[in-house]
């Protein structure tokens, strides 16, 4: 997985020059320019947590698109050595996310994180989808003809707001920074003031031959359009990032009908 394009698309739409994010995490411009691009290898687990910081999105989420255990995590097991045993006793059983859900919901209820707060929950993707702006085993010519339909898609949800206008909203943004994350998927998107999010999904019969981060052919494609830039707008495409590492490209494209995406989707997200 591509964790630099990730980083690079979320400090575009944050608004941060390389410059300045590289000012507030202390490195140098040329560090964080090879980290973005792959050149170098991810940053560590604190470096990430700075980043998330500045990009006001959850730790966890970068590492778990860079594949690297939180530092929470490895901390725990150090202090309490009986919990590897309880993490085992869950691969065993192989838990699916649903399941899953149901022992965070009792630890919830039993063991209350302290303080009384934990973090907000991750905006999941599954809610701004619909069944009509699911397409599924796209053939197309190329980039262009996929963001002609999910901005027909989208525009047909949005009053007032035109395919064409989608369209090139779509393809400004991608011109300022690649939105292929890696993983054979690519977040076009688009911010439309007061607009309600919404999102198409798209997945391609044919591998498409475009510019990736890490060199795979683009299978799938989700798009969004917002009307609120900010914290859930990031978060949101830094799940769907995770989703990407996690191989939604690969489960989607054995899906046949929307119903099927959205219960793929529904057992990704249990656990955001």
């Amino acid at each position: 997985m591509h964790l630099g394009a990730t980083l690079r698309l979320l400090r575009v739409d944050a608004g941060l020059s390389l410059r300045d994010m590289a000012r507030r995490i202390g490195v140098s411009s040329a560090y964080l320019s090879r980290v973005e691009h792959g050149v170098d290898a991810p940053p560590t687990a604190e470096r990430l947590t700075a980043i998330a910081r500045e990009l006001d999105v959850p730790p966890a989420l970068l590492m778990d698109v860079a594949n690297r255990m939180s530092p929470y995590v490895s901390e725990y097991l150090e202090d309490v050595p009986g919990a590897g045993t309880l993490f085992l006793e869950l691969a065993r059983r192989r838990l699916s996310g649903t399941q899953l859900a149901r022992v965070r919901d009792f630890l919830d209820a039993e063991f209350p994180v302290r303080g009384g707060h934990s973090d907000a929950p991750v905006p999941a993707l599954a809610p701004l989808l619909a069944p009509e702006r699911v397409v599924l085993q796209l053939s197309c010519g190329g980039w262009e003809d996929v963001l002609d339909v999910v901005a027909g898609r989208l525009a047909a949800t949005l009053p007032g707001v035109d395919a064409a206008r989608l369209v090139e909203g779509l393809r400004q943004r991608d011109s300022e920074s690649s939105c292929a994350v890696g993983g054979e998927v690519a977040v076009p998107h688009v911010f439309l003031q007061g607009a309600a999010p919404v999102a198409a999904l798209v997945t391609l019969a044919k591998g498409l031959k475009v510019d990736t981060p890490d060199g795979r052919p683009l299978r799938l494609v989700v798009a969004a359009v917002d009307g609120e830039r900010g914290r859930v707008r990031l978060t949101r495409m830094a799940h769907v990032a995770r989703l990407a590492a996690r191989g939604l490209a690969e489960r989607l494209d054995e899906c046949r009908q929307p119903g099927q995406v959205l219960a793929v989707l529904e057992e990704l997200e249990a656990l955001r």
